[in-house]
């Protein structure tokens, strides 16, 4: 029989194992410099510009737009030079970084032409249903809050169920514009909403008003023999159809332009002069009432989208006109913002990301003047599913301490990761009930990992599937096949000039059987498409990236669409309204900037 230990003997042994399993993990953490910063959760800080083109910042090679505060996180932290948007369009592009699943797979892909939320009062948005990063956050504890853009949707019912509304979404605290900014929202600017579709309903109004006066004019001098009523009904009908359009397209600066904080409207409609004050405010009042943490903060610019609303501090001060004064003045706001960071001592223990949601508006010009983003050496823009331009972004993460300062990863990401990245970070659980798309960027980040998880990304433009890449990790390349590609105007531009952006199916579109196929570790700028002739493995590529596809859509699952014609529609009793409908404006904030 062996003896038993003394007590001593005993806990000595159980103290051995305790200083061990402590010096292993003091070793682990040190290791892949994590340690005190990993103590506690990190707070989280993200920036999503709107529209900006990945050439328009210095730390990606741009020379002339000033943008020292975003070239500084560069240099403190990690940059991503193959940052990969999933949609190339403002909604599902945000759908799915809030989800971390492709926007098909919520039902924030269009099949129409309506790719993008129309209206604060249309029913769809992003379904009650999907869980977003947000609220996976609030569950481990943080404090949450949105300012800025959201364009998810408002409501699904009634006016004020707010189904859609950042706060049903995992947000505690929402202040900024539950729609996006148009150049409807700037006096004396070019309609952007449906400009095509409003100059046919004016069109037709002109011509049922025409033939009504004709009638008129020939009942009163004998020409025409018609009953009054009958005019009386056309006169009737006329007015009707003209309401009906007019009530919506004649006061978008009213529906759509509006500030809310949390379910409040505070303005309606709102005051461009003073928004990016009262947005920087926000955002700086939000980190010091929770620098206690842990916080996670979504700064979601209005910043760079038309009009290029910019205050005078900005104005003719870059060499780019407004579009480089609107992008200087965001670059400012984002320097606040950290310097607010420096303030609370909280740079250290905060994780911040930087992106834009897909890339430069070529098309958004003003004569000769342009007015959308420069995506440098890619192909394409805003609105293209497939090409680069529209989708490859910038992505910029630092955290003191914990990611090395300095490095540059040229492997393929996408704004997806973000989703379980802050789901790692915060200590949480994925959902396992659905796919999440997304790939967790720590390891890649500091550098346990040389290589991204993503072995294939799909490039939709609305519902349809236009270019898949597949990352060939054995060799480096990186094959794309473009199978739809969008019909340039006028051929060659390299833009849909005209259209105002290019469309994702129909007669705007080529299809390409086989498909246009690109090594993008060779040919970034898509500029010289391979062949059978040229390349000896476009046979064995394209045969895997088609198994790729089929696979893919084997895990889709039919979802109600959000963008349909229906959701997207303006329906009254929809509309947000800060007084009673249909007198709707209101204006909350008074004199409650100042100037920060």
């Amino acid at each position: 029989m062996i003896a038993p230990l003394p007590c001593t003997a005993i806990a000595a042994i159980l103290f051995r194992r305790y200083l061990l399993t402590a010096l292993t993990s003091c070793l682990f953490w040190n290791t892949f410099g994590l340690g005190a910063a990993m103590d506690s959760k990190p707070n989280i800080l993200l920036f999503l510009a709107d529209d900006l083109g990945i050439g328009d910042i210095g730390c990606y090679g741009n020379d002339t737009i000033r943008t020292p505060n975003i070239d500084r996180l560069a240099r403190e932290g990690v940059k991503l030079t193959q940052h990969i948007a999933a949609a190339p369009l403002c909604t599902p592009s945000r759908a799915a970084f809030l989800t971390g699943r492709y926007p098909v797979r919520s039902g924030m892909a269009s099949s129409n032409g309506y790719r993008a939320l129309q209206w604060n009062a249309g029913s769809g948005g992003l379904p009650p249903n999907e869980t977003t990063f947000a609220k996976l956050l609030q569950q481990q504890g943080y404090t949450t809050g949105l300012i800025g853009k959201w364009h998810q949707g408002v409501n699904c019912e009634s006016f004020n169920d707010h189904c859609h509304h950042p706060l049903n979404h995992g947000f505690d605290y929402f202040y900024g514009m539950p729609f996006t900014l148009l150049n409807n929202c700037q006096e004396n600017k070019p309609p952007e909403l449906d400009v095509a579709l409003q100059a046919k309903l004016w069109l037709y109004s002109q011509i049922i008003a025409l033939a009504v006066l004709t009638l008129t004019v020939g009942k009163l001098t004998g020409l025409i023999s018609i009953r009054w009523k009958i005019i009386a009904c056309c006169t009737l009908a006329g007015g009707l159809f003209f309401i009906s359009w007019y009530s919506s397209y004649g006061f978008v600066q009213y529906w759509n332009c509006i500030l809310m904080r949390n379910h409040d409207i505070t303005e309606q409609p709102m005051r461009l002069e003073r928004t990016a004050s009262l947005m920087l405010k926000e955002a700086v009042s939000f980190i010091k009432r929770n620098r206690e943490g842990p916080f996670l903060l979504f700064v979601s610019f209005l910043h760079v989208h038309t009009p290029l609303f910019t205050t005078k501090k900005f104005l003719g001060k870059s060499r780019h006109g407004l579009y480089g004064d609107n992008v200087e003045e965001m670059d400012w706001m984002v320097g606040k913002i950290l310097d607010s960071l420096d303030k609370e001592g909280l740079k250290n223990h905060t994780f911040t990301y930087f992106a834009s949601d897909h890339g430069g508006h070529l098309e958004a010009q003003d004569g000769s003047a342009q007015l959308g983003g420069w995506n440098g050496i890619y192909k394409g823009g805003k609105g293209m599913g497939g090409w680069e331009g529209g989708i490859r972004v910038p992505g910029v993460l630092r955290w003191p301490g914990v990611l090395p300062a300095g490095t540059v990863i040229d492997e393929p990401t996408s704004l997806m990761d973000i989703y379980p990245t802050l789901v790692h970070l915060a200590g949480g659980v994925l959902p396992q009930d659905r796919v999440i798309d997304g790939r967790n960027l720590v390891p890649l980040l500091q550098g346990r990992a040389q290589k991204s998880e993503h072995e294939f990304l799909f490039h939709y433009c609305g519902s349809y599937l236009h270019a898949v890449r597949w990352h060939q990790k054995d060799s480096g390349a990186i094959w794309k096949a473009h199978y739809v590609t969008p019909v340039f105007h006028p051929p060659g531009a390299g833009a849909c000039y005209g259209k105002g952006i290019c469309p994702c199916f129909g007669e705007g579109v080529t299809h390409h059987d086989p498909p246009l196929l690109f090594d993008l570790s060779r040919d970034p700028s898509e500029a010289k498409p391979l062949s059978a002739d040229t390349e000896p493995l476009f046979d064995t590529v394209v045969r895997k990236l088609g198994r790729a596809i089929e696979e893919h859509r084997r895990t889709l699952t039919p979802v109600p669409e959000q963008l349909s014609v229906y959701n997207a529609m303006w329906k009254p009793w929809l509309q947000p309204c800060c007084g009673t409908f249909p007198f709707c404006w209101c204006d909350k904030e008074g004199d409650s900037t100042q100037s920060l």
